[in-house]
């Protein structure tokens, strides 16, 4: 039986499951014909392996890892060392080349793992992000097909407010309708010192009466609906006031904005 060298090389790569095709048709032929030399081999590769598998965690190799590891066992052979101690070096040598590649593969499918989470991750930053710009773009829409319900009527009026005091440049305008209420407009006003709020009031035949406090956001603005006095009084003066954070039933603090 002849026995050429290469079979030394395909009889570990055999061993480690990396032969396939071709190449493991002609090896299994040659295996077949009674080949001791390769049977030897196979034997001391299957031992070597089993010393490793309890100290190597277990690892998948990627499909590429049977071509690149024949190369480097080729390129890394000695030159004429014993048959045994060669075939024990091949086996140890295909093990270590197959665990580095498994890791590798490993390394790079985390990275991608990692970028797919964070694009995963900004895909649902940006989602939420136009859930609440939409959200906000129906609030606004809806306030603009009130108003313009509300203008419908010949009853409903726009009263201006003009800032006093400490606000002078803050401005405001209530399109209102006695019957139905209205809408709020603010602008120019910054925000309230804390534990302090802005309240609108609605004054008519008799005393102020509170309409609700008004939101003012950073940007000085301040946009809410404003409901009807009961039984529909007519409003005759509207003015916003501050006082203590929550409200008060009777206004105690200065006139920041009032119409005339």
């Amino acid at each position: 039986m002849s026995h050429d060298e290469t079979f030394d090389t395909l009889a570990v790569v055999y061993a480690v499951g990396a032969l396939d095709g071709e190449e493991r048709s002609r090896f299994e032929t040659h295996l077949a014909e009674g080949c001791e030399i390769c049977e030897v081999t196979l034997r001391e590769s299957n031992e070597t392996l089993a010393g490793l598998a309890g100290e190597a965690p277990p690892a998948i190799p990627p499909a590429h890892v049977k071509e690149a590891l024949m190369r480097r066992v080729a390129e890394a052979m000695p030159a004429r060392p014993a048959l045994p101690s060669r075939r024990r070096w091949l086996a140890v040598a295909a093990v270590a080349v197959l665990t580095v590649s498994a890791f590798t593969a490993a390394y790079v499918a985390g990275r991608y793992a990692a970028r797919l989470g964070q694009m995963a991750r900004e895909m649902a930053a940006l989602r939420e992000h136009v859930r609440q710009e939409q959200t906000t773009l129906n609030q606004q829409l809806a306030v603009y097909r009130d108003i313009v319900e509300l203008l419908r009527d010949p009853a409903t009026r726009v009263v201006t407010l003009q800032g006093t005091g400490p606000a002078p440049g803050a401005l405001a305008r209530v399109v209102w309708n006695d019957r139905t209420g209205g809408h709020i407009f603010v602008s120019n006003l910054t925000p309230p010192p804390t534990g302090k709020a802005y309240e609108l009031w609605t004054i008519g035949t008799g005393a102020p009466r509170p309409a609700g406090l008004v939101a003012v956001q950073p940007s000085g603005e301040a946009s809410q609906r404003v409901a009807a006095v009961p039984a529909g009084d007519p409003v005759k003066v509207f003015a916003i006031t501050i006082e203590p954070e929550g409200g008060t039933p009777a206004p105690t603090g200065p006139i920041i904005l009032a119409s005339k």
